[in-house]
């Protein structure tokens, strides 16, 4: 079964994307990706952004929706990944990649710097703190990178990298999300 979303703004406002039903995919919220783009909207236009655990492909469309210059989507699972070249296509969005991977395996790889992550991983595995630290020490950040964080609302963020300053941090229903500056 298709579910949809619709993308708050940019050039694909009102543009409604499918996703698959998989065990883990939730989509973020509509209120909370319209708070994320608020805190976001001078530094989105122009950017490379990375979309890991991307899901329903939510943040990435709306990121390249509002002007981001590449959006990277890395997800693990198969159907989810066939959603998002649909939607892709569905947009005309060849400015959005695809890649078909465990996250945690992409970012083993070659590192290339990008302006903005974010981050969703399934709730109740424990990832976003591991990712964060990899995205750190393997030179996935460029100077003075944004990183968006959606955990569970009382998920502790210990582990998140030294030198990130938290910019601001949200909660709605059981989800927290955060975002952190990348300093020198």
């Amino acid at each position: 079964m298709k579910n949809k979303l619709r993308i708050i703004g940019g050039d694909w406002r009102s543009r409604c994307v499918g996703f698959v039903d998989v065990p883990g995919l939730r989509p973020t919220p509509a209120r909370v990706r319209e708070t994320l783009f608020n805190w976001l909207q001078y530094d989105i236009v122009g950017k490379r952004c990375l979309d890991l655990y991307a899901g329903s492909g939510a943040l990435g469309f709306e990121a390249a929706s509002r002007g981001a210059k590449s959006v990277t989507q890395v997800e693990n699972n198969a159907q989810a990944c066939r959603c998002l070249k649909e939607n892709s296509v569905a947009l005309t969005a060849s400015q959005i990649k695809i890649v078909q991977s465990d996250v945690l395996r992409y970012l083993a790889g070659d590192a290339e710097p990008f302006d903005i992550v974010f981050l969703d991983p399934p709730f109740g595995m424990n990832l976003a703190a591991q990712t964060c630290q990899w995205l750190e020490e393997k030179g996935w950040l460029a100077r003075h990178a944004r990183i968006y964080v959606e955990t569970e609302r009382h998920c502790d963020l210990k582990g998140i990298p030294e030198n990130w300053r938290q910019l601001k941090s949200k909660t709605a229903g059981d989800v927290g999300y955060h975002l952190f500056e990348r300093l020198d």
